[in-house]
């Protein structure tokens, strides 16, 4: 088995929180975005010196996603996105689904440099993905600007929330993908933060049948599906591949993502400017204000230790695919306030723990 790249370089994908107003309320909000602008987001300026501040990775640089709360709030949005062009960084763009969201919105990211957008569809049906976003009309404002954005060219990923309230409207949203012609699919499985709090995740058990039944459709002609927070996927990837012959082995999407997860290959920007491994890990490391990114990035203790899969604990810290996977760093510091925990959203018995566990139930037996 080929392990994939390390990320100490510097990181795949970096998100910048452009700002947290957005007119959704969205019942999962990591960033409890607001109807206002917070008069402390990054301005035009230290925006720009943002983005050359991140060129300072060096080859290859960070797919950089602009996000919030709505980027489409943000006035200077396009001009912002032709200064990344400029400076020869590949930009994505993560607009909510709203009236601003209009045909000329969306050729504007085009012209102005985006090389794709993400829209978040969260139920099969108005009624199913209007209540999660909390705004009577966002799912029909989604469907129409995905539309717009594959007849202008822009690349298309549909975002996905995975809990306990969405998981049963699953297959009918991967059907709706796939009638759209959407080529990615992305399914973020909650972590417990922000408004999310609010939102039941699903059972390990039920994680792993999702998990099993994604990888079945990710074989299938249709979208790229990929994962966020659940980094067990590659896991099940290899173990399916393993259990049969006739099974093609995981797609090139799934291969890539081995060993990113929060502060390994992700890093994350607020609307202010504070660093954190990524937007579901509240844990500063830093401010670009006064922080290079790059240092705090490569030199932080906290980032160094999400990269060394070794320092993990409990069975993360124990499991033979820790450093392909390595579990939710977010989801064990939501659930211990430890990021180096393991993740409970895992049903994987390690190895090693079910030897020692085999031992003890000998020791129990010659008692």
């Amino acid at each position: 088995m080929s392990i994939a790249k390390t990320y100490d370089h510097g990181p795949l994908m970096l998100y910048w929180e452009m700002t947290r107003a957005c007119d959704l309320a969205c019942r999962h909000c990591r960033a409890e975005a607001i109807s206002r602008h917070d008069p402390r987001e990054l301005s035009r300026e230290e925006g720009k010196h943002l983005l050359e501040a991140i060129c300072a990775f060096g080859d290859p640089r960070p797919h950089v996603v602009f996000t919030g709360g709505d980027p489409l709030r943000r006035p200077d949005l396009y001009i912002l996105l032709e200064y990344a062009r400029q400076l020869g960084l590949v930009v994505s763009v993560t607009p909510s689904g709203t009236p601003l969201c209009t045909k000329d919105a969306v050729s504007r990211l085009r012209d102005s440099g985006a090389s794709s957008v993400a829209f978040s569809l969260d139920g099969s049906s108005p009624s199913r993905h209007d209540r999660i976003r909390g705004v009577r009309g966002s799912f029909d404002y989604t469907v129409g600007a995905l539309r717009w954005a594959l007849e202008v060219g822009l690349g298309v990923q549909i975002n996905t929330l995975v809990s306990a309230e969405t998981a049963p409207d699953l297959e009918a949203v991967y059907r709706l993908v796939g009638e759209l012609g959407v080529p990615r699919w992305a399914l973020f499985f909650l972590i417990q933060v922000g408004r999310g709090a609010v939102l039941n995740e699903v059972s390990p058990e039920a994680g792993e049948e999702i998990l099993t039944w994604l990888y079945a459709r990710s074989q299938r002609p249709g979208p790229v599906i990929k994962t966020t927070e659940a980094h067990h996927f590659r896991r099940i990837a290899i173990q399916r591949r393993a259990g049969s012959e006739q099974a093609p082995g995981p797609g090139a999407s799934i291969r890539r993502s081995w060993n990113i997860r929060d502060g390994a290959g992700i890093m994350f920007i607020s609307h202010i400017g504070e660093i954190y491994p990524s937007g579901f890990l509240p844990i500063r490391a830093g401010n670009v204000r006064v922080d290079d990114p790059v240092q705090v990035y490569r030199e932080s203790a906290l980032f160094q230790q999400l990269r060394d899969p070794d320092q993990f604990k409990g069975k993360c810290g124990q499991c033979e695919f820790r450093v392909i996977c390595g579990g939710s760093r977010s989801r064990a510091f939501a659930a211990t306030g430890d990021p180096l925990e393991s993740d409970p959203l895992c049903a994987y018995q390690p190895e090693g723990e079910r030897r020692a566990s085999g031992r003890e139930r000998l020791v129990v037996a010659e008692g």
